[in-house]
């Protein structure tokens, strides 16, 4: 994981600075800064606070750093509480006391995240969970208003293989073991006296079984279990009497829909569903734990409300704006709640809700300087494959351009086990102001569509998975969006790796390449995937592949001296899940053949680039590599970028 700090070549600084490239866009739509995409946004995550007294959010302090901030509702004494000093702050949560704020952190993207605690008043932080080398992490449920003082966190101390849970003394910082891992859990619930009663097991074939106790001193016994051909569900939350699971699975359907199951008799009953997209979220009351709303993300998000008392309340909220909602947070009186709405051409708003006079009132929008320009709209698309499946996604054109003959950039999203989703997306806007048609194919294996869709991708890596962007590309062409000598293909994770199987597996497809932290050797990727994840494993071997000469076939390193597109990769040093070293290995391999390769490495980053000083920076270098390459426009690199730049460039 060591590797030497570099400069850049003088050719490539040239690059970055010369004049903006005029295409595709009008030159009279504006150009859009990177600093107001990809800077801090001004403010962002607001949640109000139990009591209703209080609004906290995210903004930068004054050395530009995501704190939390708080302010008296009704007033403008708005103060930062915390004081992160490197990373910024990405989540946070109201204690329910209204006193403190519970926010995680990590140390230079290593994703070992402790919970932190600061107190509103006198600005004290403490870690909650202060154990060198851990992972802590909090779920649904964890944390109770019943019990103001207690909160359940899950923590690889005892072995760094597996998250026990620890009852946490939120006035004390006291950490006891509450329930030990045996060595399967992927996952723990607690019911609604905060007691550890369900339990989600990988199997050793890629299943799932959810093992239940009646109480915290009965022995656990498996409740549900399905094979490794289900979706990737598991369990969502207890019914309010703790007698019931809520689960998420696709035994006896194709997509995940939410079952009730009684934990006594084990018997099921069908709560939502849809016959073609998955059960995503569920909205529940946090005090009374009922039911009240399931997600459904169709083209768009959508909502079932569960609940007939809250049908007003969405009715009023969706003639507030053409957006998708989502409630945020609410006080526990459950009057107010703090809203989102999220737009595909809009910045993300937040409102203030009042439930008993029927009417939203807007706080503040996340990135307000983008509320001048002329942003670009997303359409959803299906398309067939050659195989005949239908395929989803969608298409981002520029705004103010006629949409004919574009040079497009196929941006491929991360997981694989995931999904694009209709809203803003801040490399879509990036992309489509600097001239480009963006593309965002939800290939087989994607999560969302049911488990036909997503099992179609098992043992697909650069194959059928990668075909479903070249047909997908090949679809844009044929509408007459874009020119087919100027498509690059871009994306981070899963989407860096389909990235370099692009340019090494058809490398006349493609124009250029951007990968960000994908990995290039699907046998070491697996050796050195975090000791975490191996309740996991069996997920990987299942829909992955197993075997080291077939994981080989479909590894792009083996295939490097076949690149004849310029590359551009991004890394960090310290990535727990794709290890610098995947990267390393596929730089070396074009080196060895003489193939341009640009590199850039960021010590103190990990699995993508959190820091916006460092997001601005290698989107600075993709603007400069894409202009070239398709003829796009360009912002040149501010000073600071550059200076960056030839720090964490690799020559």
């Amino acid at each position: 994981m060591q590797q030497k700090l570099r400069l850049w070549s003088l050719a490539f600084l040239v690059l970055f600075l010369a004049p903006v490239v005029w295409a595709g866009n009008s030159p009279s739509t504006p150009l859009i800064p990177r600093q107001v995409l990809f800077g801090n946004p001004e403010r962002t995550s607001a949640r109000i606070s139990p009591d209703g007294s209080h609004l906290a959010y995210l903004a930068p302090d004054d050395k530009g750093v995501l704190n939390v901030w708080v302010r008296t509702i009704g007033k403008t004494d708005d103060q930062v509480v915390t004081a992160d000093k490197k990373r910024g702050i990405r989540f946070f949560l109201w204690q329910f006391d209204s006193q403190h704020v519970l926010y995680v952190q990590d140390r230079d993207g290593d994703e070992n995240f402790h919970v932190y605690q600061t107190n509103l008043k006198t600005k004290e932080t403490k870690d909650l969970t202060p154990f060198e080398g851990i992972q802590a992490q909090l779920g649904d449920g964890d944390y109770l208003p019943q019990f103001p003082d207690t909160m359940l966190v899950r923590m690889n101390v005892r072995d760094k293989r597996f998250h026990d849970v620890y009852r946490v003394d939120l006035k004390t910082g006291k950490a006891e073991l509450d329930t030990e891992n045996p060595g399967d859990v992927t996952s723990w619930t607690a019911d609604n006296n905060l007691q550890v009663r369900a339990a989600d097991v990988t199997t050793p074939d890629g299943g799932t079984s959810i093992r239940v106790r009646d109480t915290v001193k009965s022995p656990w016994r498996e409740l549900i279990k399905w094979g490794a051909d289900e979706s990737l569900g598991g369990t969502a939350a207890f019914s309010p009497d703790s007698k019931s699971l809520w689960v998420l699975t696709s035994v006896g359907g194709n997509t995940l829909r939410l079952m009730e199951v009684d934990i006594a008799s084990g018997k099921q009953k069908v709560v939502s569903e849809d016959p073609q997209y998955d059960a995503s979220e569920l909205l529940i009351n946090p005090k009374s734990h009922a039911l009240e709303g399931v997600e459904f993300v169709r083209a768009r998000s959508e909502w079932q409300v569960m609940d007939p008392a809250l049908k007003a309340d969405f009715d009023a909220l969706h003639k507030v704006r053409d957006a998708d909602i989502r409630v945020v947070s609410r006080d526990l009186a459950d009057q107010h709640w703090i809203v989102a709405y999220i737009s595909d051409n809009a910045p993300t708003y937040y409102y203030v809700y009042d439930r008993k006079a029927r009417k939203a009132e807007v706080i503040f929008s996340d990135r307000p300087k983008l509320e001048g320009y002329k942003l670009s709209s997303m359409k959803p698309i299906s398309f067939k494959a050659r195989d005949g499946m239908t395929i989803y996604g969608y298409l981002t054109l520029p705004a103010g351009a006629d949409g004919k003959n574009l040079p497009m950039v196929e941006f491929v999203h991360g997981g694989p086990w995931g999904r694009d989703v209709w809203g803003f997306n801040r490399y879509a806007q990036w992309l489509s102001n600097r001239g480009y048609a963006v593309l965002q194919v939800n290939f087989r294996a994607s999560t969302g569509y049911g488990k036909q869709y997503l099992n179609a991708g098992d043992r697909e890596w650069g194959a059928k998975m990668h075909t479903d962007l070249l047909d997908g590309k090949q679809w844009v062409i044929q509408q007459g969006y874009v020119d087919a000598k100027k498509v690059c293909i871009m994306g981070g994770s899963y989407g860096g790796y389909a990235t370099l199987a692009a340019v090494t597996f058809t490398p006349d497809e493609f124009a250029c390449g951007v990968d960000i932290v994908g990995p290039s050797n699907l046998n070491t990727l697996l050796k050195t995937i975090p000791p975490y994840w191996t309740t996991f494993r069996a997920v990987f071997d299942k829909r992955m592949g197993t075997g080291e000469d077939f994981l080989n076939s479909r590894s792009p390193l083996f295939k490097a001296d076949q690149i004849k597109v310029p590359l551009l990769i991004g890394q960090g040093k310290n990535d727990p899940r794709v290890n610098v070293a995947e990267s390393d290995q596929i730089v070396a391999a074009m080196k060895k053949h003489k193939l341009p390769v640009e590199y850039i490495v960021f010590p103190d980053e990990g699995h993508g680039f959190a820091r916006p000083q460092n997001n601005m920076a290698f989107n600075a270098a993709a603007e400069g590599f894409l202009a070239k390459t398709l003829g796009g426009r360009a912002e040149p690199p501010s000073a600071d970028e550059a200076k960056l730049l030839t720090e964490v460039t690799q020559k």
